[in-house]
């Protein structure tokens, strides 16, 4: 079962079979601390934004799922659009992207089947409620590794897209950036899973301890994280991105357990490749 939404779209098209989730539900809103590292390594604020740096809250309760509180952390996270409905966002977004450090500061990491297909897309980051407050921005080059293109193979399902810059400024520099990090031992430390269900228009989080489900695969036991949540990262303590909810099942067979794929080696070299493009 993939994550994305029901929005007709090329990718959709391209695999018939998969079903989506169509759960409508009502979430408790519960406030999260995210905050961010005080460390520039870990993570890369945009200028001019509010909220004094930290680390991630550590009385979140494990395993709830709440509506995400709107933070300078948070906006780094957004929702994908079809370039058509640009001008009408309402009901439209069908998968969930966070912007990544890179040196060209205009990266965004999301699943790799949210960037299939040929069709035009673009990136809302801090998307609430039908409005854009960080403005609307153009998916341009996608990064997606060969065992994907070539047989969509769920322990690849990532990718990484260079988005256009507005006004000589990159992404990176309006809304900040986390670091994608590899190799980092599954369920060390606890995450935080944020992504955009199609039946919201504000984002949801959920933080947990993830667990192996295979050499290569993660997963996690968050409840709610219906159709759209394809692509949301998992982001540490240290505002690292150790995942992005894809995977196993494009995502997995239950909206209240998740899949991601173990970074590793591949995954280190489609970032080198994406984050040194212009």
């Amino acid at each position: 079962m993939k994550r994305t939404s029901g929005i007709e779209n090329p990718a959709d098209r391209a695999r018939p079979g998969r079903r989506r989730v169509g759960a409508r539900a009502l979430f408790a809103v519960l406030v999260l601390l995210v905050a961010t590292s005080a460390s520039a390594a870990a993570a890369h604020d945009g200028p001019g934004r509010l909220g004094a740096p930290g680390r991630l809250g550590t009385t979140a309760p494990l395993g709830v799922t709440a509506v995400t509180s709107n933070t300078p952390q948070s906006v780094r996270v957004g929702a994908l659009f079809s370039a058509d409905k640009a001008g009408d966002l309402t009901g439209n977004h069908f998968c969930t992207a966070s912007v990544v450090h890179s040196s060209h500061r205009n990266l965004i990491v999301t699943a790799a089947h949210c960037l299939s297909g040929d069709f035009a897309m673009v990136f809302v980051p801090g998307y609430r409620d039908g409005r854009a407050p960080y403005g609307v921005w153009t998916v341009g080059r996608r990064f997606l590794p060969e065992d994907w293109s070539a047989r969509q193979d769920e322990d690849s399902d990532l990718g990484f897209a260079v988005i256009a810059p507005q006004n000589g400024r990159g992404v990176e520099d309006v809304v900040g950036a986390n670091r994608l990090v590899t190799g980092t031992p599954t369920g060390a430390r606890a995450v935080t899973v944020t992504g955009y269900p199609d039946s919201r228009e504000v984002p949801v989080s959920c933080t947990n301890k993830p667990q192996a489900h295979s050499g290569t695969q993660q997963r996690i036991d968050c409840p709610r994280f219906t159709g759209g949540t394809s692509g949301s990262p998992w982001v540490d303590g240290d505002q690292q991105v150790v995942g992005v909810l894809g995977g196993h099942e494009q995502g997995g067979s239950t909206p209240d357990t998740s899949y991601s794929v173990v970074f590793g080696a591949t995954a280190a070299e489609l970032y080198k490749d994406a984050s040194a493009a212009p």
